[in-house]
């Protein structure tokens, strides 16, 4: 009896040293991914993407750490902006980034009228990296049907109109949820922006320009996680 006694408590110990084992591998490994970046190596050009919802942001500190762009949200469909944008523009300029400017694509909406607002806001200025489309959204919930072919036409209206306004090809970030449903978009002669954690990405096709691998590290540059991006020539 003793000896069974014995047994389980043996058994007892080595499940509780397996399970915290376990609970600090798990820790150890959310600390990773919490600070996590591809190695400066091999992508020597990092940065991020940041908006209002960001909050504030140490752009020295930020530099400080490696990052040497920043892509800023700036509007939203036909008429939402970021409030923060401009204030934003100057401080990661004065910190010595590259700025660049993105748009979040709403398919429910006129491309003219989203161009509209767009130029509106972001300046025209040789300065400024190329404009970044954040394609996301999908036309199932519009309120008028809006087909897939038309998605991809009303899309390279407004391409073609920021172009303009800008003087420089537009990057198309495209996520795998937009990418599988309007499969032409992928094939449209524009860099690509893709986003995957810690894995490179592959879902459209061909290569990238522009990957967010972290879309939420901590840094001291931010109370805020920032979705890190790496770029390629």
């Amino acid at each position: 009896m003793a000896r069974n006694t014995r047994s389980g408590r043996g058994r007892w110990r080595a499940l509780a040293a397996a399970l915290l084992l376990a609970l600090g591998l798990a820790g150890y490994g959310w600390w990773w991914l919490q600070h996590w970046a591809p190695d400066p190596g091999r992508f020597r050009m990092q940065g991020v993407e940041v908006g209002a919802g960001d909050g504030q942001v140490d752009w020295p500190a930020l530099k400080a750490i490696g990052a040497r762009f920043v892509w800023l949200d700036a509007s939203v469909g036909a008429s939402g902006i970021d409030p923060d944008f401009v204030r934003n523009l100057d401080d990661a300029r004065t910190a010595g980034l590259l700025v660049g400017a993105v748009h979040r694509y709403d398919p429910c909406q006129p491309a003219e009228r989203q161009a509209a607002n767009f130029v509106t806001l972001v300046p025209r200025d040789p300065a400024l990296l190329p404009p970044a489309i954040d394609l996301a959204t999908l036309a199932d919930n519009c309120p008028v049907h809006v087909s897939d072919g038309a998605v991809e036409s009303e899309l390279m209206t407004f391409i073609n109109q920021i172009e303009m306004h800008t003087g420089k090809a537009a990057v198309l970030k495209l996520s795998p949820g937009f990418a599988r449903r309007y499969g032409a978009v992928t094939r449209f002669d524009r860099k690509l922006w893709l986003s995957r954690t810690v894995l490179e990405p592959a879902y459209a096709g061909r290569r990238w320009a522009l990957w967010t691998a972290n879309p939420a590290r901590s840094t001291e540059a931010s109370e805020n996680p920032l979705r890190w991006t790496v770029a390629q020539p």
